[in-house]
């Protein structure tokens, strides 16, 4: 397999969210996230019964072969070997080792030129080699709290650039989270790279920072005061954008909307109506919509209609219920759930007429008929339940024009 090292940019999306490296064999699992097949069975092996990108309990540890992203990698790897033969590389940096980088990162801590690009490239050079130097890296004493110390003091954006990407290299070994601060001058280099960074890969790493500060209610508080950020982090959902940065936007955004202040701004940003677009897309091979990605979608617009502006935004969208009655199935179980508890929200729960009408229109009530035929929780056939006896309560007659053969489940 190339290594990225060449001067072809390595897709995003072909790197394991474990190892960052290009995956040699994908795998998807339910939750729909793909990884190397080498690193997740190690990671189930270890015990482990949760997804390590998004962190939801695994229904089953079956994984299946992404044959898709494969061919595109093969595609890729082959170009980046015709790449490598006509432009061979003749200035690639030498892995240093972990003495050096002991002496490297001393030698920064003391300089007061703060002129040590070339240094950062060899500590990530460094970082990309295994995932025991990355390890290395978050454990050595003072290295977080430096490159967090630089990122918030720089403004030339290839310095900030090169000092998130060595923190993004390492973020899943850092375990006191305290060291990423969430003081203004830090998000607002964040910010600056969401806004006019040149690396994609960049761009994702700030996003995975945020999150990643957001580990206490008052850094999600700090962070959903900073409303240049909340725009930044909606605009990286946009269809547009690459799909890993999307995922990893709305993993964001799902982390730091507890508070009902951080709900009403995302609202006010019109996050709906971008949801809507995600939820509504259809899956490419150019721009791959993943169910991880609808599921978070629909995550997001769950926890945005529990806010009375939220409500509003989507009642006035009748397009955007009516995408969600839409996945109600074939998408997944998680996914499911969260449509539910929308309608539910929206049509129970609030009673609202325009919710209830338009589920009526996009043919609502037959797919809750069918869902409640499934093989669903409890908690979804409850709210199911709930669902059609306000169906019922509301419109006496709305069964008639459906088939007969389906009114035998109703729980009324």
């Amino acid at each position: 397999m190339v290594r990225d090292d060449l001067y072809i940019t390595v897709p995003s999306l072909f790197r394991c969210p474990i190892s960052l490296d290009v995956m040699k064999s994908p795998v998807s699992l339910s939750t729909g996230v793909t990884y190397d097949r080498v690193s997740i069975q190690r990671w189930l092996d270890q015990g482990n019964n949760t997804c390590p990108a998004t962190m939801q309990i695994l229904q089953t540890k079956d994984f299946v072969p992404n044959c898709t992203l494969q061919r595109l990698i093969q595609i890729w790897s082959d170009s980046a070997e015709r790449h490598q033969t006509h432009h061979p590389r003749v200035d690639s940096v030498a892995v240093p080792s972990q003495d050096e980088i002991k002496c490297m990162v001393k030698e920064i801590e003391y300089s007061k030129d703060r002129s040590f690009f070339k240094e950062l490239e060899k500590i990530m050079c460094f970082a990309e080699e295994s995932d025991e130097n990355r390890s290395f890296l978050a454990k050595l004493d003072g290295f977080v709290e430096m490159l967090v110390d630089f990122m918030g003091d720089s403004k030339e954006i290839d310095f900030v650039e090169q000092v998130i990407r060595v923190l993004d290299l390492i973020l899943m070994h850092i375990t006191q989270h305290h060291q990423l601060m969430s003081k203004k001058k830090h998000l607002d280099s964040l910010v600056l790279i969401l806004r006019r960074g040149k690396s994609i890969q960049s761009r994702i790493g700030s996003v995975r920072i945020v999150e990643s500060i957001a580990n206490n209610a008052e850094s999600k508080l700090i962070i959903g005061e900073n409303d240049d950020l909340l725009l930044e982090l909606v605009k990286s959902t946009g269809l547009k954008n690459d799909p890993t940065l999307i995922e990893a936007s709305l993993s964001c955004l799902i982390s730091i909307s507890k508070a009902k202040r951080v709900k009403s701004k995302l609202v006010n940003l019109k996050t709906i109506p971008e949801l809507r677009k995600i939820i509504t897309a259809e899956v490419s091979d150019t721009n791959l919509v993943l169910n991880s990605t609808t599921e978070k979608a629909l995550k997001l617009i769950e926890t945005l209609v529990s806010c009375k502006e939220g409500r509003a935004e989507m009642c006035n969208d009748v397009a955007c219920i009516e995408a969600v009655v839409q996945k109600l199935f074939k998408v997944s179980s998680k996914a499911t759930e969260h449509a539910v508890t929308i309608l539910w929200s929206l049509c129970y729960l609030f009673r609202d007429g325009k919710a209830r009408e338009a589920v009526m229109k996009s043919n609502g009530l037959t797919k809750i008929l069918l869902l409640m035929q499934s093989n669903c929780s409890p908690a979804v056939r409850q709210m199911a339940t709930d669902l059609l006896k306000i169906f019922r309560v509301n419109s006496k007659c709305c069964l008639s024009s459906y088939d007969t053969k389906t009114t035998h489940i109703m729980p009324f």
